[in-house]
C-alpha cells in the first residue's frame, strides 16, 4: 500500500514551520497514543504514521529530500537495489552508501537536477447550501512560479549559468581518503553542475518568484467535510523544467444555523408549543429546498423524530437521496398572564384526578423510585 503524504498525515501546508509540524504532532500523538486507545488498534497504527511524518519533517536536511524527491528520498532502502546491481569497485560501493543517496550511484555522472514543483493545499469554507447543490467559486493562491524574466535559468537576460568549477559540471565532488572514497553533492552547485555568476535582477538567480494566480474552482454537488478536489498542474512550478505540483481544494463546511449534515441525512431542531404537542397540528419546517409542511399527531412527546424523506443530501458518490429528520422539542410557555396561569392550574387539577391515565411516563417514574428506596 502506497505511503500517504507526511504533511496531510499532519495536516499541515508544505510551508509550515518547525513550530506548527511539532504542534500538529502533538495534537496527534496525544489522540492515538495506545495508553488512551487500548481498544482501538487502528490507533495505533495512526500514532505510529503521525511519529514517521513527524521525524522526517522535523529534520531539516530530511524534510529537503522529502520535498525534492518524495518517499524515495527518505526510504533507506530506496538505493539498496541500484548498489547491489553491480558496482565497478570496493571504493564505489561505499561512495554509494556513504554519499548522496540521490547522486546515481558508482558512475559518478552529474543527476539531471530536475524536480517536480511542491504540492500546495487549500482550505475552502463553504456554506451547506453550496455543499449539497455544488457551486463555481474563484480562490487566490501565492504560488512560487517560474520567472518570466529569465524563463527559470537564474541567469540574467542575455547571459547563461557556466559550468561549476568546482565539480566540473557533475554535479558531485569525490572526497578520497586513503582505502575510502566518498561522494558528495557538490556544494557550491548543489547538485546542477551550473553556476549563475550574473543573477537574474528579478528573482535574484533562484529561477523561480512568488505571486499570485487566481484560479476558478468548481464544487460538485454533494461534497462533504474534508473531500478533496485536485487541481492538476496549479501547484507550484517545477525546477530545471520539472513539471508542476497539483492544488488539493479541501472542503470545510460552515455551520448551519438550522441544520446539521450526517452523511446524506439532515437533522434539525423543531420546536413545538405545549398545545400542538397535546392536541396535535401540522407545522411548517424549513428544507434546503424550501418549506414543507408536516402533521404532529396529538400527544407528542419531547424527543419524537420525524422523518421527511429525500429532503436530505445526495451524497457525491451515491445517487440516493437522504432524509430530514426532525426532532421535536416541546417548549414550555412563558412570560404568562394572570388568566393563562389560571387555566393551567385548572387543568392540573383536572390531571390530578387521574394522573396515571394523563401522565402515564410521570407515574411510571414515580413507581421506580418508590421502589428505588424501599
Amino acid at each position: 500500500m502506497a505511503k500517504r503524504d507526511y504533511y496531510e498525515i499532519l495536516g499541515v501546508n508544505r510551508d509550515a514551520s518547525d513550530d506548527e509540524i511539532k504542534k500538529a504532532y502533538r495534537k496527534l500523538a496525544m489522540k492515538y497514543h495506545p495508553d488512551r486507545n487500548p481498544d482501538n488498534p487502528k490507533a495505533e497504527e495512526s500514532f505510529k504514521e503521525a511519529k514517521e511524518a513527524y521525524e522526517i519533517l522535523s529534520d531539516d536536511q530530511k524534510r529537503g529530500a522529502y520535498d525534492q524527491y518524495g518517499h524515495a528520498g527518505v526510504d533507506p532502502s530506496a538505493g539498496a537495489g541500484a548498489a547491489g546491481a553491480g558496482f565497478g569497485n570496493f571504493s564505489d560501493a561505499f561512495g554509494d552508501i556513504f554519499g548522496d543517496i540521490f547522486g546515481g550511484g558508482g558512475g559518478g555522472g552529474r543527476r539531471s537536477n530536475v524536480y517536480r514543483g511542491a504540492d500546495l493545499r487549500y482550505n475552502m469554507e463553504i456554506s451547506l447550501e453550496d455543499a449539497a447543490r455544488g457551486t463555481e467559486t474563484k480562490i487566490r493562491i501565492p504560488v512560487m512560479d517560474e520567472c518570466e524574466t529569465c524563463h527559470g535559468s537564474g541567469a540574467r537576460p542575455g547571459t547563461q549559468p557556466v559550468t561549476c568549477t568546482t565539480c566540473g559540471g557533475h554535479g558531485q565532488v569525490r572526497m578520497q581518503q586513503g582505502f575510502f572514497s566518498v561522494q558528495q553533492t557538490c556544494p557550491k552547485c548543489h547538485g546542477s553542475g551550473k553556476m549563475v555568476k550574473d543573477p537574474c535582477p528579478t528573482c535574484h538567480g533562484g529561477g523561480r518568484v512568488k505571486q499570485h494566480k487566481t484560479l476558478s474552482v468548481k464544487i460538485p454537488a454533494g461534497v462533504d467535510e474534508g473531500d478533496r478536489i485536485r487541481l492538476s498542474g496549479e501547484g507550484e512550478a517545477g525546477v530545471n523544467g520539472g513539471p508542476p505540483g497539483d492544488l488539493y481544494v479541501v472542503v470545510h463546511i460552515k455551520q448551519h444555523d438550522i441544520f446539521q449534515r450526517e452523511g446524506a441525512n439532515l437533522h434539525c431542531e423543531m420546536p413545538i408549543s405545549f398545545t400542538v404537542a397535546a392536541l396535535g397540528g401540522e407545522i411548517e419546517i424549513p428544507t434546503l429546498d424550501g418549506h414543507a409542511k408536516m402533521k404532529i399527531p396529538a400527544e407528542t412527546q419531547t424527543g419524537a423524530v420525524f422523518r421527511l424523506r429525500g429532503k436530505g443530501i445526495k451524497p457525491l458518490r451515491s445517487s440516493d437521496l437522504g432524509d430530514l429528520m426532525c426532532h421535536v422539542v416541546v417548549e414550555t410557555p412563558v412570560k404568562l398572564t394572570d388568566r393563562q396561569k389560571e387555566l393551567l392550574r385548572e387543568m392540573e387539577d383536572i390531571n390530578q384526578l387521574d394522573s396515571g391515565k394523563h401522565s402515564p411516563r410521570a407515574k411510571s417514574w414515580m413507581t421506580k423510585v418508590k421502589d428505588f428506596f424501599q
